[in-house]
């Protein structure tokens, strides 16, 4: 139901679970939200809701309060990129929204849920570390011309910063809140604060690296595709050496 009583029988399936992997040498990593908003949440609003950090709470409250004395290892959100942007933004992912406005109130408010989850596995979990894992690429300028500089700072912006230095700086980047001043969410006195509550690792999901270039249409940016590289079966540039310019 996303509020009130919980599922006992979902419990006791993770309790079983991991009480299997411990037996037989193996370390669980427990991400407690992969996309999966119950519905009842979503009809009262969903991510772009400030209420939603609250039910999300009582959540890892719920999870934490059950499991925590044997899980060595928490990520609180996977990819709130694709949650705020695919889903929210783009519509290509559930829910299907396509505002930006709840995009940006999606990236805030899973941010936020992120740093009150942090405190929570710190109370009921003390033992463990915890993290979050982000989505992350490194875009490299096209050409060396300034708007292709400046579309490639646009990207990490985008894709990366905006949730890295709320996390680790405890701000938004400065030039993304100018960008996207009138549809910026509502962020109250001490929001920051939690979100930038210190974690013990950082999961970082890389699949490309894309080439970017000015758009000459009016957009902030475009990719370019590259001719000399192999591609998965989902259209992906493989750039090897793009993992680790972005780890530098």
């Amino acid at each position: 139901g996303g509020r009130g009583p919980v599922n006992a029988k979902g419990l006791d399936f993770y309790d079983r679970l991991i009480d299997e992997l411990l037996g037989n040498g193996i370390t669980p990593y427990v991400t407690l939200f992969h996309w999966d908003t119950p519905q009842p949440i979503e009809d009262e609003g969903g991510w772009p809701v400030r209420g939603t950090v609250d039910a999300f709470g009582a959540y890892v409250e719920a999870v934490a309060g059950r499991l925590g004395d044997r899980i060595g290892h928490w990520i609180t959100h996977n990819e709130p990129w694709v949650v705020s942007w695919v889903g929210h933004g783009w519509g290509h992912h559930a829910p299907g929204r396509t505002s930006e406005s709840d995009a940006l109130a999606t990236a805030h408010h899973l941010l936020l849920s992120h740093g009150r989850a942090v405190q929570i596995l710190r109370e009921l979990s003390p033992k463990s570390e915890v993290g979050i894992t982000l989505n992350l690429d490194y875009a490299y300028a096209a050409g060396d011309d300034d708007g292709d500089e400046q579309a490639a700072a646009w990207v990490d912006g985008f894709h990366n910063r905006w949730f890295l230095d709320p996390i680790f700086k405890g701000a938004y980047p400065a030039d993304m809140v100018e960008a996207w001043r009138d549809l910026l969410p509502e962020v109250r006195d001490g929001d920051l604060e939690t979100i930038s509550a210190p974690i013990d690792f950082l999961g970082v999901n890389n699949y490309t690296s894309p080439l970017v270039a000015a758009d000459t249409d009016g957009s902030r940016s475009r990719i370019v595709r590259r001719a000399d590289v192999d591609r998965t079966d989902m259209g992906w540039e493989v750039v090897p050496d793009g993992l680790r310019d972005l780890l530098l």
